[in-house]
């Protein structure tokens, strides 16, 4: 089995690789990260420029998947590691796609109420758009 697992800095996205890793540690584990490069702070575009902020991104992306194979390796569990540029839910359903993924495995944000309705939520586009199953972790 391959396991895709969508992973951000969150509580709940280090709930879904540690989850991952105890039920699934004898399957093929993908951790994937997905830069966007339309969410940024106020003024980052502006000031460092769209390449530089872009450039940014992806390197704290290849910091935060670092942390990833340490916590993975803690927990006895091997992964392999990817970064993808785009809206996460769409990139993170097109690799599952394109790379004959089993399982994703993701983050829940656990929004509630209008927001919920108003934004949704990057597991619940994943949920609702994967070829496969999915698996929302707390």
């Amino acid at each position: 089995m391959h396991l895709l697992v969508a992973l951000e800095d969150s509580e709940p996205g280090w709930a879904a690789l540690e989850f991952a890793c105890r039920e699934h540690g004898d399957d093929e584990i993908t951790v994937l990260h997905a830069v966007d490069p339309t969410s940024s702070g106020y003024g980052e575009v502006a000031h460092l420029g769209p390449d530089a902020l872009l450039e940014r991104q992806r390197e704290e992306a290849q910091d935060l998947l670092s942390s990833a194979e340490d916590r993975a390796a803690e927990e006895g569990c091997s992964i392999d590691t990817a970064v993808v540029t785009g809206q996460p839910a769409d990139v993170i359903v097109d690799y599952a796609t394109e790379n004959a993924i089993d399982l994703i495995v993701v983050g829940s944000h656990g929004r509630t109420g209008f927001s919920r309705v108003l934004l949704g939520s990057v597991a619940e586009r994943v949920a609702r758009q994967a070829p496969v199953p999915v698996t929302i972790v707390r």
